[in-house]
């Protein structure tokens, strides 16, 4: 079955941290490249990072710049999404996508809210 599954949400204080997974199967996830997206009550859907397929290259929005790191493990078909220095801004459900050449895959999402 083919198939993103997200994990690792929850509820965090500011300044805490979370690290998000972005599990694959029922296809190469190797050749993906691989995004995570955000999306607040409300508002539109963010773009927050993107890694290749083999992790060479990895860009972020301005707004995670710093604080949140992108990787990711092909023999464990997983990206990983490191958040540090949470905000309550960044509350948000949180989805990542899977893309090689017409095929987009998406997962279900995660919700992360950060407050006090």
């Amino acid at each position: 079955q083919v198939q993103l599954v997200e994990s690792g949400g929850g509820l965090v204080q500011p300044g805490g941290s979370l690290r998000l997974s972005c599990a694959a199967s029922g296809f190469t996830f190797s050749s993906y490249t691989v995004s995570w997206y955000r999306q607040a009550p409300g508002q539109g859907r963010e773009l927050v990072a993107t890694i290749t397929s083999t992790g060479g290259t990895t860009t972020y929005a301005d707004s995670v710049k710093g604080r949140f790191t992108i990787s990711r493990d092909n023999a464990k078909n997983t990206v990983y999404l490191q958040m540090n220095s949470l905000k309550p801004e960044d509350t948000a459900v949180y989805s990542c996508k899977a893309v090689w050449r017409i095929l987009t895959r998406w997962g279900q999402g995660t919700q992360v809210t950060v407050s006090s």
